[in-house]
């Protein structure tokens, strides 16, 4: 059975490149261009992982991991924040909002799966555990 996965991406070309990626691996990608849309899908389908943009509209990526991480049904989904921020400190930013791990962008097509399946291999101990 394929593993799904959740992106949480508002940008269409980043959607696309995550979607294909994934895909191409036999993954089953749901995507969701908000915030409040990605709530709404992972309460719903119960993803195997979740794929965070952190500059999202209205509602932003750390807002949407707080309120993920609010479903006790969701605790053991890993949360990876796929993001440009890469300043000092936004990896924490991201870790504190309840995120297991953490990807730049632009993402390296050669890397990304690696980084994905090492999630989705490393388990989640109570929404927690970070890579």
């Amino acid at each position: 059975m394929k593993q799904t996965v959740l992106v949480i991406e508002d940008n269409e070309q980043n959607l696309y490149l995550a979607t294909f990626l994934l895909e191409q691996n036999d993954f089953k990608v749901i995507p969701a261009r908000s915030g409040l849309e990605g709530i709404e899908q992972a309460n719903r389908i119960k993803p195997d992982l979740i794929i965070l943009d952190i500059q999202l509209p209205q509602m932003d990526g750390y807002a949407v991991a707080r309120a993920l991480r609010r479903n006790p049904a969701l605790n053991e989904v890993p949360i990876v924040a796929v993001t440009s921020y890469a300043m000092v400190g936004d990896r924490e930013r991201a870790m504190e909002a309840g995120c297991n791990g953490y990807i730049e962008k632009p993402i390296n097509p050669d890397m990304f799966l690696s980084q994905i399946i090492n999630y989705l291999k490393a388990g989640i101990s109570g929404g927690k555990k970070q890579l």
